[in-house]
């Protein structure tokens, strides 16, 4: 069992268009991955204009749904750290999604 200051971090975030990023980064608290299977979709994906999250915070993931992935246990990410970008038709997708 992980610990909370042990959670996979956002390395990089290239979705543009999300309240949450600056300058290439996630500043949400944390970010939970979702969507349909082989869809790994970022799920704090926010489309506005404004900023929010944590100015001096990197997200970590909180939640993953993709109990049928590489890094997944306990539906808690295992990965070192994820990536988040445009994959196919998704707004924001975790790149970093590996098919067990």
């Amino acid at each position: 069992m992980m610990t909370l200051d042990e959670l996979s971090k956002v390395l990089e975030c290239s979705v543009g268009g999300c309240a949450y990023n600056e300058a290439d980064a996630c500043h949400a608290g944390a970010v939970t991955i979702a969507g349909p299977s082989g869809q790994a979709e970022c799920a704090t994906f926010i489309p506005l204009t404004i900023k929010g999250g944590f100015g001096d915070a990197i997200a970590a993931v909180g939640a993953c749904q993709h109990f049928e992935c590489t890094y997944n246990s306990e539906l808690e990410c295992g990965a070192p750290a994820i990536q988040v970008g445009v994959r196919g038709a998704a707004n924001a997708d975790c790149l970093t999604y590996a098919a067990a």
